[in-house]
């Protein structure tokens, strides 16, 4: 039986803070290593490119997961909440064992960040899936808060560390949270927009493949991906190589590079009640010219005063991620439902396999030619994104409402 408009928007409220919130403790496992990795350098004996690794490690095991969850149909034939509290679980459980590694088993460590990444896959696209469940109109406002809720999350570790604990505190704090998350989405009713579970079939990557609307919503995704963890990964090492050029102290670079990637939070939400009312192409589009400009404008600020540096990377910050949610949104909305599990999922694992390349990438260049120029590369992605959005929005593959 249909819900009265006033009681149904009072449980999307609470499914919406739930969810959220659930998503922001659960995210937390994917910096963990990498908001200490100056303490891990030291007690574990890393080369540079082993300090890489700790996060490349996550990315690799996230597209893993994403593309075994994919090709086995997961994320369509069990129960997401389920598939989010399972993951969870796992991801914690994988992060604590980093506590034992030694500088003689620090291959534990690398092994470790895969597994939770790849159960972080079963994590973020199963809390897209079950936010998409709750709203119909306004899914772009509600997937905005979701997806800002993981960047506060991703960016939590740097908080911690800033505030003075250490990378065993970090790793503990951060598993203890993931438990918690699961715990609470395990508790979340389906929303009256959930589709049934489906039976298993061979060809339902195939049918997502063959998806126009979904191909082009996920061009779209893969340029501002070519951007996003790149940027959230090395500015902390641009801001402290940026201090280093100015002769003085920006302060706290960990409780800096929080601000500036939790800052995303407010512009996901933002965008994404935008862009149910004008269009979400349009929104994405403005979004990754305004984040594209910001990477192509550091080395022009590279050296100068925090007062000059910090605003520049916090209006990158909003609007690096601020596109983020309306991708999936998209893609919600020009799959059929029933594969719109495994649509969300191969977005998501096809976006982080290209991570691989500009979260390596960036350090090269850095060191070749110093963090100066180690940005300007990422503007390539959000540009080609603007060109899919373009077309998308041409295409008329979208509802003329969020078109």
């Amino acid at each position: 039986m249909e819900l009265p408009a006033s009681q149904l928007a009072k449980r999307q409220r609470g499914a919406l803070t739930l969810i959220s919130f659930s998503q922001l403790l659960a995210l937390s496992l994917w910096f963990s290593a990498t908001a200490v990795s100056s303490q891990l350098v030291s007690e574990w004996s890393l080369t540079p490119g082993g300090e890489a690794g700790l996060t490349l490690a996550v990315q690799i095991g996230f597209v893993s997961g994403a593309l075994a969850l994919a090709i086995l149909n997961i994320a369509d034939i069990f129960p997401s909440r389920r598939i989010f509290l399972v993951s969870s679980l796992i991801g914690a459980s994988a992060n604590l064992v980093l506590l034992s590694v030694t500088p003689d088993t620090s291959y534990v460590a690398f092994a470790m960040r895969f597994l939770t990444g790849a159960a972080l896959a079963g994590v973020y696209p199963s809390g897209l899936k079950v936010m998409s469940g709750w709203f119909r109109e306004g899914r772009g406002l509600a997937l905005g808060v979701l997806v800002g809720a993981l960047t506060v999350g991703s960016a939590s570790p740097h908080l911690v560390s800033g505030l003075g604990l250490d990378w065993q505190g970090v790793v503990v704090a951060s598993s203890v949270l993931a438990v918690i998350a699961g715990l609470l989405m395990s508790r979340i009713a389906d929303g009256p927009f959930e589709v049934p579970l489906q039976p298993f079939r061979w060809d339902q990557v195939a049918s997502v493949v063959r998806n126009r609307g979904v191909r082009l919503s996920t061009y779209g995704y893969l340029g501002h991906m070519w951007e996003l963890y790149a940027m959230w990964t090395w500015v902390a090492a641009f801001l402290a190589a940026s201090a280093v050029q100015h002769g003085s102290s920006y302060g706290s670079v960990s409780v800096l590079t929080f601000v500036i990637i939790a800052s995303g939070f407010f512009s996901s939400a933002w965008a994404g009640s935008l862009a149910d009312r004008f269009g979400r192409t349009g929104i994405a589009g403005g979004a990754m010219v305004i984040s594209g400009a910001c990477a192509a404008a550091t080395p022009l600020v590279f050296g100068a005063s925090p007062w000059v540096v910090v605003p520049l990377l916090i209006v990158w910050g909003l609007t690096v991620v601020a596109d983020s949610a309306q991708f999936s949104a998209m893609v919600t909305e020009t799959a059929g439902d029933h594969i719109r599990g495994t649509a969300l999922t191969l977005q998501t694992a096809v976006g982080f396999l290209l991570t691989l390349v500009t979260i390596r990438g960036v350090p090269i260049i850095a060191d070749a030619l110093t963090w100066r120029w180690a940005f300007p590369i990422l503007a390539i992605g959000p540009a080609l994104g603007v060109i899919a959005m373009r077309r998308l929005r041409r295409s008329g593959l979208l509802p003329v409402r969020t078109a």
